[in-house]
């Protein structure tokens, strides 16, 4: 229930080890530097714009384009055929997948995008997996830390379990929709196909197909 399968079609996704033989699919999240350390070697492919500012240890692959303004901090890994739009903040520990937009003042930190995943207009992704094909609206939230600043907890079936994170945002299945400006607050776990309404505060565990309104 809790593994990346119940989450994400790998098949073909060139970094999928990094997601094999873990025991809850945010164990990944945990892996995600060290594997950007072994794997990386930086290179620019893409098409890059005037004004755009890239630290060391990023790798950009064919195809994409990175529009005036973005700022990408390294370890960084962005596939091929990717956008990178004006204004987006890439800050570090991030792998993007071919085809995933990172959008217009669109922050991301230490999380996957996963092939085709976007997040195109004014979102934050803090330490979070978005599957393939899911899509934020424009302003939705990945937050990632407790104003308590505890460890984050994942509410499933009345029971609570203990990530040991003390920052984790959000898994986001594949092909989950999330409305506009719609907050989905730390530990939150949708599976594939999801729809998110505008405007809504999500939390816990939902199954895939879940339709999540307004509270």
């Amino acid at each position: 229930m809790l593994q990346p399968a119940d989450f994400f079609d790998l098949k073909d996704f060139e970094h999928q080890a990094i997601f094999e033989s873990v025991e809850y699919v945010w164990d990944v999240l945990r892996r995600l530097e060290d594997y950007l350390k072994q794997a990386l070697k930086p290179g620019i492919n893409g098409k890059i714009a005037p004004h755009v500012v890239i630290a060391d240890n990023v790798f950009i692959g064919e195809g994409t384009v990175v529009e005036p303004g973005a700022y990408i901090m390294g370890p960084a890994i962005i596939g091929r055929d990717c956008q990178i739009r004006q204004g987006a903040y890439i800050r570090g520990n991030v792998m993007v997948g071919d085809g995933a937009v990172v959008g217009h003042c669109t922050e991301v930190k230490h999380s996957i995008l996963l092939p085709g995943a976007g997040a195109p207009h004014f979102n934050y992704v803090g330490d979070s997996i978005i599957g393939r094909k899911a899509n934020m609206g424009a302003g939705s939230i990945l937050s990632n830390f407790k104003l308590t600043g505890d460890n984050v907890i994942v509410s499933l079936e009345g029971q609570s379990i203990r990530t040991g994170l003390r920052k984790f945002g959000a898994i986001i299945g594949d092909g989950t929709q999330i409305g506009c400006n719609a907050v989905m607050n730390p530990g939150t776990l949708l599976g594939p196909g999801c729809i998110v309404y505008p405007c809504a505060s999500v939390r816990g565990y939902h199954p895939g197909k879940s339709i999540i309104p307004p509270k």
